[in-house]
C-alpha cells in the first residue's frame, strides 16, 4: 500500500490518472487517511457535490494481511448530508484486495465536462478509465452481474445504483462481498451521493497474481494474529452471540432494555419484537436452506452475517443486520421479517442507506403520507426513492428533509443524519455520542452499547447522566483508531475485556511496520484524527449548537421508562476535552 491513486474526472481530454508516493500520509491508512485527506485538501465550505470535493476510499493499515478480521474499508469526502466530513466504513472484498494491489487509497477528484458515465478497471497492470452509459441507472445487483460477464468472477467492485447517479443525500456505495453481491454499503452521510457526481458508476479490482501483504517481522506477526483470533473467539459477544444470530441478537436485549426506538421514537418495546429478533432470522434461514453464520470478507472469524432466502428457497439478501430490521421494522411498526428483508434488498440495489431510509419512511409515516405498520407501503415508497420520483427525491435525502416537507417536529436526526437503533434517553452514553460525533448521529462512533447495557469494559447505569461524557469519550477515541486499522468494530468486544487481545492488536501493527507503538499511541491515533474532523467541521460552520440532540428528547418522556435526555449542555461540550 505504498501508492495513492489519484483519479481526476475533470481533466481536459477526460479522466487522468496519477499515483503518487504517500508523502504527508505515510503511516496512515483507512479512517486516518480518508479524514487526513479531505481536512487537509478539500474545502470545508465547498459544495459537497461540486467539483472541490473528493471521494476518498482507503483500505485500512492491516487490510490485504492474514490478520483475522481486517477487512473493513473507510469512504471519506465531505457529507452532502450533514455538510461536514465523513467516513463511511463497509466491509466487503474490496478492502483487502485494493491493499493487495499495492494502493493505500483511491482518491477522486474534480468533477467530469460531459454527461457520460464511466468505470474504472485496475488490475496489477494499471487503471483503464471507460465511458459506458449502458451502465445508468441500473441497480447495483444488474451492474455486478455485467461486471462479472466483462471481467470474470475473480473481482471485487465498488458501486453506486441510482440512488447515487441522482446524488441523493441518503446514497451508498456498495462493495461486493464473497459471493460477489453488493450487500456491503459505506452507507452513511450520502457518499453514494459524492461518487455520482464524479460520473464514477463502478470500480472493479483484480488482484490475480497479488501475494499477501508481507509483515516487517512475520513471526511476531503470526504469533500476534494467533492470539488475536484466539480472543475473538472466546468472547461471548463475538465467539457465541454473533456468529449463532448476526447482529439482530441485540433486537431482544435492546427491547428487553426498553431502548427500541417505536414508531419514530415514540416509545422503547416494540409489542412483536421476537417476530423479527435475530432468533426468528436464524429459524428462517435455516428452514429455507439459508445460512446464519457468513462472513462479509475473507479472512473473517466472528461471520456475524447470514444468507437470507425468500419463501420458495431463493436467495433474497444477506441477513438483514439490527439496525436494519429496526429501521424498516419497529420503527415503522413493521414485524414482518419477509417484508424487512425485501426492503434490505431493494435498499442494497437501489443504493441507500438501510438507517436513513427506515427512519424516514418513520417520518413520512408521522406524517400520514403511510400507515404505521403498512409493509407494503414502505416497500413501495423505496420504489419511489429508485425510480427518482418527487416524492422519492424528498425520501431519498433523508429524514431531515422530508421532516421539513412534510412539518414533523419528531425527526430523530444530528447534524442532518438519522439516528440509528438506541434511544437516547433509555441509553444515555449513546445519546451522547450522538450529539457530539464529528458524522453526525451515529452509534458507530462510539458504541455506549457495550458498556451501557452488554457490560462489556464495565457498566455505566444507562438511564442516568453520569460517566456518560468520559464513556463516550473514550469510545470515540478508541473507535477512531480501529477504524484506522481496517478491523471490524466488533473486536471492541474482546479488545474491551481482554488486555491480552489489546496487546496482540498493537504487536500486529508493530510487527508489520516495525514499529514500537503502545497503548498510549493508539490513544493519541484516535485524538489526532478526531481532532482532524473537529477541525474541519468547525472550518465549516459547526459550533458547539449543533453538538446537540433534538428538543423532543429533553422534553418527552420515553415510555416505559419515562426518562428524558439528561445529559446538560455544558458536560456535552467537554466530550472532546481531553
Amino acid at each position: 500500500m505504498d501508492k495513492i491513486l489519484r483519479i481526476n474526472m475533470g481533466s481536459e481530454g477526460g479522466p487522468k490518472v496519477t499515483e503518487e508516493a504517500r508523502g504527508a500520509y505515510e503511516g496512515m491508512g483507512g479512517r486516518t487517511l480518508t479524514s487526513a485527506i479531505v481536512s487537509g485538501e478539500v474545502p470545508p465550505l465547498c459544495h459537497p457535490l461540486g467539483e472541490d470535493n473528493k471521494l476518498i476510499i482507503a483500505p485500512g493499515l492491516l487490510s490485504g494481511t492474514i490478520a483475522s478480521t481486517s477487512g473493513r474499508i473507510s469512504v471519506g469526502c465531505k457529507s452532502p448530508l450533514t455538510g461536514g466530513i465523513k467516513e463511511a466504513n463497509s466491509g466487503g472484498q474490496a478492502s483487502q484486495v485494493l491493499a493487495r494491489l499495492g494502493y493505500g487509497a483511491i482518491v477522486l477528484e474534480g468533477k467530469p465536462k460531459d454527461d457520460n458515465l464511466y468505470k474504472i478497471f485496475i488490475n496489477n497492470d494499471g487503471v483503464k478509465i471507460s465511458p459506458d452509459n449502458s451502465l445508468k441507472m441500473l441497480g447495483n445487483y444488474d451492474l455486478v452481474e455485467k461486471m462479472k460477464e466483462e471481467y470474470g468472477d475473480k473481482i471485487a467492485c465498488i458501486s453506486i445504483g441510482p440512488a447515487g447517479e441522482m446524488k441523493l443525500s441518503a446514497a451508498t456505495v456498495a462493495f461486493t462481498d464473497m459471493e460477489l453481491r453488493p450487500t456491503r454499503h459505506a452507507g452513511r452521510g450520502g457518499v453514494g451521493a459524492v461518487m455520482g457526481s464524479k460520473g464514477v458508476k463502478v470500480i472493479v479490482l483484480d488482484d490475480t497474481g497479488m501475494k499477501m501483504r508481507a509483515p516487517k517481522d512475520p513471526e511476531k506477526f503470526r504469533e500476534a494474529n494467533k492470539i488475536f483470533t484466539e480472543g475473538l473467539k472466546k468472547h461471548p459477544v463475538t465467539g457465541e452471540a454473533l456468529p449463532a444470530y448476526g447482529t439482530g441478537v441485540l433486537t431482544n436485549v435492546i427491547n428487553e432494555a426498553g431502548a427500541y426506538p417505536t414508531n419514530n421514537f415514540k416509545w422503547g418495546r416494540f409489542d412483536n419484537c421476537s417476530a423479527i429478533s435475530g432468533e426468528a432470522e436464524a429459524e428462517i434461514e435455516e428452514s429455507r436452506g439459508g445460512f446464519t453464520t457468513h462472513g462479509c470478507h475473507r479472512g473473517c472469524v466472528i461471520q456475524c452475517s447470514g444468507i437470507y432466502m425468500d419463501k420458495d428457497g431463493q436467495y433474497l439478501t444477506k441477513q438483514p443486520e439490527y439496525e436494519t430490521v429496526w429501521a424498516h421494522g419497529g420503527n415503522c411498526g413493521i414485524d414482518d421479517l419477509d417484508a424487512i428483508a425485501m426492503m434490505d434488498r431493494l435498499d442494497d440495489d437501489y443504493g441507500l442507506d438501510t438507517i436513513e431510509m427506515g427512519a424516514t419512511i418513520g417520518v413520512a409515516m408521522e406524517a400520514g403520507v403511510a400507515e404505521f405498520g403498512d409493509a407494503d407501503a414502505a416497500i413501495n415508497l423505496i420504489h419511489e426513492v429508485g425510480k427518482g420520483t418527487p416524492l422519492g427525491r424528498i425520501l431519498g435525502n433523508g429524514a431531515a428533509v422530508t421532516g421539513k416537507v412534510f412539518g414533523v417536529e419528531r425527526v430523530p436526526v444530528v447534524k442532518g443524519q438519522a439516528m440509528p437503533a438506541y434511544d437516547p434517553r433509555a441509553i444515555q452514553g449513546i445519546g451522547v455520542t450522538y450529539a457530539t460525533s464529528t458524522m453526525g448521529a451515529d452509534h458507530t462512533a462510539g458504541y455506549a452499547i457495550a458498556t451501557n447495557i452488554l457490560k462489556v469494559g464495565g457498566y455505566v447505569d444507562p438511564l442516568k447522566p453520569e460517566g456518560q461524557i468520559e464513556l463516550s469519550r473514550n469510545l470515540q477515541i478508541a473507535t477512531a483508531a480501529i477504524d484506522s486499522t481496517g478491523m471490524c468494530l466488533f473486536i471492541a468486544f474482546p479488545v474491551l475485556d481482554q488486555p491480552e487481545t489489546f496487546q496482540a492488536l498493537i504487536d500486529m501493527l508493530n510487527a508489520f511496520y516495525g514499529l514500537n507503538m503502545t497503548a498510549d499511541d493508539v490513544t493519541e491515533l484516535g485524538k489526532k484524527v478526531l481532532k482532524m474532523e473537529r477541525d474541519f467541521n468547525a472550518d465549516a460552520g459547526f459550533t458547539a449548537k449543533h453538538d446537540r440532540l433534538p428538543d423532543f428528547f429533553m422534553k418527552e418522556a420515553f415510555p416505559p421508562h419515562n426518562v428524558t435526555f439528561q445529559v446538560k449542555d455544558e458536560d456535552l461540550d467537554r466530550v472532546f476535552d481531553w
